[in-house]
């Protein structure tokens, strides 16, 4: 599935960066049924995490009640420059990553 990520390309040494995530998913809750009464199965993304040149600096556990798409949003602080490492955890297998990088002067 895709991500969208929105990092700031360069920040000063000590600022306070917000750093937002988007990603496409159907977060299939499995309480719905089909028009034949079946029960559609669970489908969601269960944990998200973030790593800051490796060290996790966010996380998330993620629930039923959470929409499609689901987009988070979370503060941390430039301290260097580097990497920011992103992923999803989900049912059914699912994982996905993608990363973005900052420059601090």
């Amino acid at each position: 599935m895709a991500a969208l990520i929105n990092v700031p390309a360069k920040a000063k040494r000590g600022d306070i960066i917000e750093i937002r995530t988007l990603t496409s998913h159907i977060m299939e809750t499995g309480f719905r049924h089909t028009v034949d009464g079946a029960l559609v199965p669970r489908d969601i993304i269960t944990s998200f995490t973030c790593r800051y040149n490796g060290t996790e600096i966010f996380r998330a556990d993620l629930f039923p009640a959470i929409a499609a798409n689901p987009y988070l949003s979370f503060f941390t602080v430039a301290r260097e420059s580097g990497k920011f490492e992103f992923e999803w955890i989900g049912d059914n297998g699912y994982s996905s990553t993608a990363s973005a990088s900052i420059t601090v002067e």
